[in-house]
């Protein structure tokens, strides 16, 4: 189907241009729709026991009011705060026990915007008084997770355009890569607009879509653009001619590597939390509309300013990278050893995660919410520990039923304290204070055992401690689905790609190795050697997914180029250091430009965002120099001959690679 598609683009070209230009302008216009449209909430299972504790709270209690809490330092009044517009209750003032401090509860009618509120209690001293609460705290996380990506991409993109300028030696052959990723964001836009009818769109999938979308037009661009350039030396210039052999070497392979990638990410859609479905959703689109991007668009493009681009010279098996391969092969089971080995250990880490809700502490220093936090540790230490346990009951608060319910929760291992509070006639709240954390092994038995208390009335028990049991539960219920999806579409592909059963294996064990690395290395920096004790519940499926997607993707581009030259006739040592080499410097670039984009996400305040950056930066950073340089072809030289089974080879001209020492 690739060649029906880079031959329209090659006979065509101002066709298909139009065409593309006709998506990006639909796509950013039509299907800049989604943003209105779009869900800030993250690790909600619909149809859960919290989400349903909370449905039935809410039916109950009709139109809530926001409740904010203030906190004023340094003798700041807030006599005047009952006679604000909005407010409709002011609890009793809570001095601080070093009298440096005042707490105070307010309620904001809900046909009041909690901003306007909380805006005018600012004014009284901005850098003194605090107010977070309700919509507020929830706003300042969706903002700080968007703004962050934000100014990773203000960042990213100048520099990726530079380092590709670089890496092609010319301005009109950098920009081509980041005009496949415009196209590709305008498609991924319409596509999320037609999606947004039928399912939730998380804003935080439009995001990291787009950064996905500049990472995958500069992986595959480079590859296409890098074939044309060699192959402008064998054609003598013919930008046809080289058109032609650069689609038919490099345009199976970019497929292949596009519907493994698009797999790798679709395997989230089966996730019921709309946060992981809608990122495989957009993830899958922006891989299948670069794919085509890159085989259509950028073939037509290069068809009318092929002749600008300047040739690069075929890399033998002679340079740094080939060298090294040798190098590798004179050593191929204690090469495989001891970079199995080193990855394992940086793995170590990860067998140890704690996953959890982000809190305050997630957030920066700049924010409203951490803000007071920090105060209320510094001033009202009690005040921050883990939330309530709520246990949701359809009976009255007054109810001797419902008083000894009370007693029997208050009886559970970890609870420290027990009040009931009336939301309606015929429902109430019992309120359950934990001693433990929530990500804690020992919060998440409380809540199950709040949950197994008896009662002759219907229980829904919810809360930060419930949802984070509810969300465990339901990856452990759909994690093996998708990573069934994911392997097992992986190996179809390869094996169709290749004609081999092992390689695919083999790209599957490899891949997790370094996904598995990447994890360890985030739980070390930021469970343990950081202030949050725990990673975000979000992090590590999002990350393997796309960890796994792109290490595939490099491990495609160096077998294709191995199989090419073993296909003629050559032995497995001289395919896998020619196809290194040959590889070597534009999977480096790649990767070097992938981790430019990455990065960008180091550069947030928010705990999620920055976890994601450092976790993808340390897979790709090993994909492209521990597994590829070392793993893949001590492993290969192992397997010799056989790692094409069950496929056909052409004999070699040279006896296969040994399978010990030298």
């Amino acid at each position: 189907m690739f060649r029906i598609l880079t031959a329209l683009a090659l006979r065509r070209p101002v066709m298909v241009i139009v065409f593309w230009v006709a998506v990006v302008a639909v796509g950013f216009g039509v299907g800049g729709g989604v943003f209105m449209k779009l869900t800030a909430q993250v690790a909600t299972v619909p149809g859960s026991e919290t989400e349903r504790a909370l449905d039935l709270r809410d039916a109950a209690a009709g139109p809530r009011p926001s409740q904010l809490t203030v906190v004023a330092t340094g003798g700041v009044a807030l006599a005047d705060v009952r006679g604000m517009p909005g407010v409709v209750e002011v609890g009793e003032p809570l001095p601080s026990d070093d009298g440096k401090a005042v707490l105070l509860q307010v309620t904001v009618s809900p046909d009041s915007a909690a901003d306007d509120v909380a805006a005018r209690l600012r004014a009284v001293d901005p850098a003194r008084v605090t107010v977070t609460g309700g919509p507020l705290t929830d706003s300042e996380f969706a903002v700080q997770a968007q703004s962050d990506v934000q100014r990773a991409e203000l960042f990213t993109l100048p520099a990726v355009l530079i380092l590709l300028v670089i890496v092609f030696g010319g301005l009109l052959a950098g920009a081509m890569p980041l005009l496949v990723a415009v196209a590709g964001i305008g498609g991924t836009f319409g596509l999320l607009y037609a999606l947004s009818f039928g399912t939730d769109i998380s804003v935080y999938a439009i995001q990291v879509a787009t950064m996905l979308s500049v990472g995958l037009a500069v992986d595959y661009g480079l590859l296409l653009i890098s074939r044309f350039r060699t192959a402008l030396v064998d054609s003598a210039g013919d930008v046809a001619a080289a058109l032609a052999t650069a689609v038919d070497k490099a345009g199976r392979t970019i497929a292949v590597t596009g519907l493994t990638v698009a797999a790798s990410l679709l395997g989230l859609a089966v996730f019921p939390d709309a946060f992981l479905r809608s990122m495989g959703l957009a993830g899958t689109g922006v891989v299948l509309v670069n794919m085509f991007a890159v085989l259509t668009l950028l073939p037509a493009v290069l068809k009318l300013t092929g002749r600008r681009i300047r040739p690069a010279p075929v890399r033998t098996g002679d340079g740094v990278f080939g060298r090294l391969a040798v190098a590798v092969q004179r050593r191929p089971v204690l090469t495989t050893v001891l970079t199995a080995a080193g990855l394992l250990a940086l793995a170590v880490p990860a067998l140890h995660l704690r996953l959890g809700n982000s809190d305050a502490r997630a957030l920066p220093s700049s924010t409203q919410t951490r803000q007071q936090y920090d105060q209320l540790v510094a001033h009202y230490p009690a005040f921050v520990g883990p939330d309530d346990i709520l246990a949701v009951v359809r009976s009255p608060a007054d109810a001797a039923a419902t008083q000894q319910f009370a007693e029997r929760v208050r009886g559970v291992a970890g609870v420290t304290a027990v009040r009931v509070e009336p939301v309606s006639a015929a429902v109430s709240v019992v309120r359950a204070t934990p001693a433990h954390r929530p990500e804690t092994a020992q919060g998440r038995a409380t809540v199950i055992a709040v949950r197994d208390v008896a009662a002759p009335f219907e229980v829904l028990v919810t809360g930060d401690a419930a949802r984070l049991v509810d969300y465990r539960s339901m990856l452990a219920r759909y994690g093996p689905i998708a990573a069934l999806i994911v392997v097992a579409a992986t190996i179809v592909l390869l094996a169709a790609f290749t004609r081999s059963l092992l390689l695919p294996l083999k790209a599957v064990l490899t891949s997790v190795l370094s996904i598995g690395a990447a994890l360890g290395v985030v739980t070390l920096v930021f469970q343990d050697r950081g202030d949050l004790g725990m990673i975000d519940l979000t992090v590590p499926v999002l990350v393997a997914a796309i960890a796994f997607g792109l290490s595939v993707d490099y491990e495609v581009f160096l077998l294709a180029r191995i199989r090419e030259h073993r296909l003629t006739g050559a032995d497995s040592r001289s395919s896998v250091a020619v196809g290194l080499q040959q590889t070597g410097r534009i999977v480096t670039s790649a990767a070097l430009l992938l981790v430019v984009v990455f990065a960008g996400f180091l550069l947030g305040g928010f705990a999620p965002i920055r976890e994601i950056g450092l976790g993808l930066v340390v897979a790709i950073v090993l994909d492209a120099t521990v597994v590829r340089m070392l793993l893949v072809p001590a492993t290969m030289t192992l397997l010799g001959r056989a790692a094409w089974w069950p496929g056909r080879v052409p004999p070699a001209s040279a006896p296969a690679a040994p399978l010990w020492f030298p």
